[in-house]
């Protein structure tokens, strides 16, 4: 498309795109300083916490390191060229290398950076840290091992969007593409930054059937049964790997805690009810028993989680524990009732 400017008679001119070596803008003095100051351009939930980190035993440096407000740190590589380079292979070996680092770690790097950007807060980098981290567990966060990679440039060789779109799609990697292009404007110079993969549109879909096809290769190699197993994540904690039942009861239990109306979670969830309530705060033979009055002597109790009763307004709620292919349904209607960011499931292989 393009950028044009509508003059008063509504006519539509088109405004030329520029260079960055036409406008003189430098690669790490002006470009990336500039993102590094208004890092939001790139992403609203992004945190800097060093410029030109280097701490690995070889001579790289990551252009911005960021984190997320899930934990997940972000590795920032900037080109101002219109081919981007090799910036996705340097990215994914930046990512590796910083995969491991932990929450102390993290507080070091910061506190650096703020020493060089804003030294009258540098003491403070432990609590800033923890204040931006809040949804997942402040100074208490563990930093996940997986790894958001931002690619930023003035364009992208074909061999480059391939690359990502091959490694989102198939290793379910998270690696985001962006556009920047500028512009001038008589004295004015403007800066467009646009997305291009994923589409922000379809970022969302794109996400479940990443998920579906992670689940699908996980039932399949399961030898015709399904045993996927599923990590529950909450912005303040990751489940390790539970049997689907287990994992449903997880994500409700969850969401119940955050304020999500039992009743609301259980007409999302598809296939026959599997999410009953019956009157009073019952718990153990009471409960059975109140059950099989208000909903049928058929039922097989052993099917049904009473260990685990979820109590709300005057009401016990009981979930089943017999799932099947539906599963994954069930699991991202739940996301959809999800009050805040920062709630996700993995599918992962069967464990021995």
């Amino acid at each position: 498309m393009g950028l044009f400017e509508m003059t008063a008679d509504g006519e539509l001119v088109p405004v030329p795109s520029s260079t960055f070596a036409a406008e003189q803008i430098l690669e790490r003095a002006d470009l990336q300083r500039a993102l590094r100051e208004h890092i939001a351009a790139l992403g609203e939930d992004l945190l800097v916490v060093a410029e030109e980190f280097g701490d690995f035993e070889v001579r790289r440096r990551i252009d911005l390191l960021c984190v997320d407000r899930s934990g997940r740190l972000v590795v920032v590589e900037l080109k101002r060229t219109e081919d981007g380079g090799h910036m996705e292979l340097q990215a994914l070996r930046y990512a590796a290398m910083v995969s491991a680092m932990t929450f102390e770690q993290l507080v070091d790097t910061y506190q650096r950076h703020l020493a060089q950007t804003d030294p009258e807060n540098a003491d403070g980098a432990r609590e800033r840290l923890a204040e931006w981290l809040d949804e997942a567990g402040g100074d208490s966060a563990v930093i996940q091992r997986q790894v958001r990679i931002i690619l930023a440039s003035a364009g992208f060789d074909p061999q480059i969007t391939t690359t990502v779109l091959w490694l989102n799609d198939i290793y379910g990697l998270d690696i985001t593409c962006v556009r920047l292009t500028p512009y001038r404007i008589g004295e004015r110079r403007l800066l467009d930054v646009q997305q291009v993969i994923p589409l922000p549109e379809a970022a969302e879909l794109t996400v479940q059937l990443r998920r579906r096809e992670t689940a699908a290769r996980a039932a399949e190699a399961s030898s015709g049964r399904d045993l996927t197993r599923y990590v529950i994540i909450t912005p303040s904690r990751r489940t390790g790997a539970l049997p689907k039942r287990r994992a449903l009861l997880a994500l409700i239990s969850a969401l119940h805690e955050a304020g999500v109306d039992v009743a609301r979670m259980a007409e999302v969830l598809p296939g026959w009810p599997r999410l009953l309530p019956v009157d009073g705060i019952l718990i153990g033979e009471a409960h059975q028993e109140t059950f099989v009055r208000a909903h049928g002597s058929g039922r097989q109790l052993e099917r049904w989680f009473f260990e685990s009763p979820i109590h709300r307004d005057g009401r016990t709620w009981v979930l089943s524990k017999m799932w099947g292919a539906d599963t994954v349904d069930a699991l991202d209607a739940l996301l959809g009732l999800a009050p805040t960011p920062g709630y996700d499931y993995e599918p992962v292989g069967a464990q021995s």
